[in-house]
C-alpha cells in the first residue's frame, strides 16, 4: 500500500492508498505546532498505527509546506519555522526505516490532480495553491517536477507582471524582496489590499462571502484580485503554457474566480488565443494527502 501525510500548521493528516488508489483509511491528528520532535513523531505515529490496523506494509510519501534543500538536505522555503532548517526526510528515514519521499504540498497537490483529477489526460499540469502562501507545483506526463533546486513551481516569488497604479514597488516579502506575486494573491494580500482602500478589516473568507452576496467595496476587492491573477497567470503561460492550470487553496473557492480570470489573462499572454484550461481540483482538499501517497 501508499501511505501519503499531509503536514499543516495545525494538524498532520494520514491517508493509506492500495494498488488501485482506493482509500484504504484516512486520519489526522494534531501537528505539534512549533515542535519538530512532535511533528515527526506524529507523522510516524500515524504511519505505524495504519500498518499495525491494516496488516500491511506501506510507502511513505510527505507533503510539507516547504521542500528539501538538494545542497544540505535540510528543510528550506517552509511557512512552518519550525521546520526550516531540520533535517526531516533524514529523520523520518531514520524513524520509519525506510526511505521517505518529501515534496511540497503544492506539488503533491498538482500530482493527485494530474493522475486522476482536473489534469486527467494532458500532459502538463500546473496547479496552484491560493491560500496563507502562494505555491505551485508541476507535472510533466505524470511526473512531479522538483527542479535543480527544488523549487520548480515556486511562481509566487517572481514580481507581479504588468504593475499599475499603486501596485509598483510592491509590499515586502518574507523572502526579503518586494512586489512578490504572494504579497498580492495571499490571503494577507487579499485582506490587505481590502483594508487599504476602505479601512475595513475583514479576513479573506469574509471578503468573499460579501463580495458573493454583491457588497460593492469586498467585490471591487476581488475584481482587482482577479485582474492580478490573470496577470500572474499569464506570465506562467508564457514560461510554460500547461494544457491545465489547476486552481486549488481557500482563495479559490469563489465561484467566479476562474470564470473572470479566463475573461483576462488572454490580454497579457503571448498567444492570439488561448486554448488553456482553468479548473478547479476534483479532490479538493484531499489531493495534497494523495498527492503525497502518489510520489511513490
Amino acid at each position: 500500500m501508499r501511505i501519503g501525510v499531509d503536514v499543516g500548521g495545525t494538524r498532520v493528516e494520514a491517508i493509506a492508498l492500495d494498488e488501485t488508489g482506493r482509500v484504504l483509511l484516512r486520519r489526522g491528528t494534531p501537528t505539534g505546532q512549533g515542535d519538530y520532535d512532535a511533528t515527526v513523531g506524529a507523522i510516524a505515529g500515524l504511519v505505524h498505527a495504519f500498518e499495525e490496523e491494516l496488516s500491511l506494509h506501506g510507502t511513505v510519501g510527505v507533503a510539507i509546506p516547504g521542500t528539501v534543500s538538494p545542497a544540505s538536505g535540510l528543510v528550506k522555503n517552509a511557512r512552518r519555522a519550525w521546520l526550516d532548517g531540520r533535517p526531516l526526510e533524514r529523520d523520518l528515514t531514520d524513524r520509519l526505516e525506510r526511505t521517505v519521499r518529501l515534496a511540497t504540498d503544492a506539488g503533491c497537490f498538482t500530482l493527485s490532480e494530474a493522475r486522476d483529477g482536473a489534469g486527467l489526460g494532458t500532459r502538463v499540469v500546473f496547479g496552484v495553491l491560493l491560500g496563507p502562501g502562494c505555491r505551485g507545483g508541476l507535472v510533466v506526463d505524470g511526473r512531479l517536477i522538483a527542479g535543480a533546486n527544488a523549487i520548480a513551481g515556486e511562481w509566487g516569488h517572481n514580481p507581479l507582471p504588468w504593475p499599475e497604479g499603486q501596485e509598483w514597488p510592491g509590499l515586502p516579502c518574507h523572502c526579503g524582496r518586494r512586489g512578490c506575486i504572494e504579497t498580492f494573491l495571499s490571503e494577507s494580500g487579499l485582506t490587505g489590499d481590502h483594508r487599504e482602500v476602505t479601512g475595513a478589516i475583514l479576513e479573506a473568507p469574509d471578503i468573499l462571502a460579501r463580495a458573493e452576496a454583491g457588497d460593492a467595496a469586498a467585490l471591487a476587492t476581488l475584481t482587482r484580485y482577479e485582474h492580478r491573477l490573470a496577470r500572474a497567470l499569464a506570465g506562467l503561460v508564457n514560461v510554460l503554457d500547461p494544457d491545465v492550470i489547476v486552481l486549488g487553496g481557500r482563495l479559490a473557492s469563489s465561484s467566479r474566480l476562474g470564470e473572470e480570470v479566463s475573461q483576462i489573462w488572454g490580454r497579457f499572454a503571448f498567444s492570439d488565443k488561448l486554448v488553456n484550461r482553468l479548473r478547479s481540483p476534483l479532490h479538493g482538499e484531499s489531493s495534497g494527502v494523495r498527492g503525497a501517497a502518489f510520489l511513490w
